[in-house]
């Protein structure tokens, strides 16, 4: 009897679903409030470009002398270098407001939208710069790095 497969995804476009936000202040990161999650601020209205915001695992060789094979084992967890790209306002007002260089905070990831009981991602942050990207045929944009600050928070349900 073969394998039972896994089910089919309900496979979809992540532009005009997925969420994104900064949210100041979070009690416990593996379970945020409804309340604390709206006093967030959503950025995907003005998100242009995203970087990083994978958690990976390294890698660590496990060698016998019994064996010429090298086994391996997982090892220090981590997060990838992990930006946002925002459009910059010619009137100097936009996402430089929000989020100022040393700002600690939460990046929430809502993968399938913000929806009651779907699943989403909450990375405790610094704000590390605000580069603007300076090119000539491209709207003006800024470039906000984080440091991943503790580990995120994977697969939280999202509260109603």
């Amino acid at each position: 009897m073969p394998a039972t497969p896994i089910a089919s995804a309900v496979r979809y476009y992540r532009r005009g679903l997925t969420k994104v936000s900064w949210v100041p202040t979070i009690a416990n990161k593996a379970a945020p409030s409804r309340a604390e999650l709206n006093a967030g601020t959503e950025l995907s209205v003005e998100v242009g470009a995203v970087e990083g915001w994978q958690i990976v695992s390294a890698v660590v060789e496990t060698p016998a002398l019994g064996s010429k094979f090298n086994s391996k084992i997982d090892g220090a967890i981590s997060a990838d270098d992990s930006s946002l790209t925002l459009y910059a306002s010619q009137t100097g007002t936009d996402v430089r407001d929000l989020l100022a260089r040393g700002a600690n905070g939460f990046v929430v990831w809502m993968d399938e939208g913000d929806t009651a009981g779907r699943k989403m991602d909450v990375f405790p942050v610094r704000v590390l710069s605000q580069g603007k990207l300076r090119q000539m045929e491209e709207a003006a944009q800024v470039q906000v790095q984080f440091a991943v600050t503790s580990e995120p928070a994977e697969n939280v349900t999202i509260p109603a």
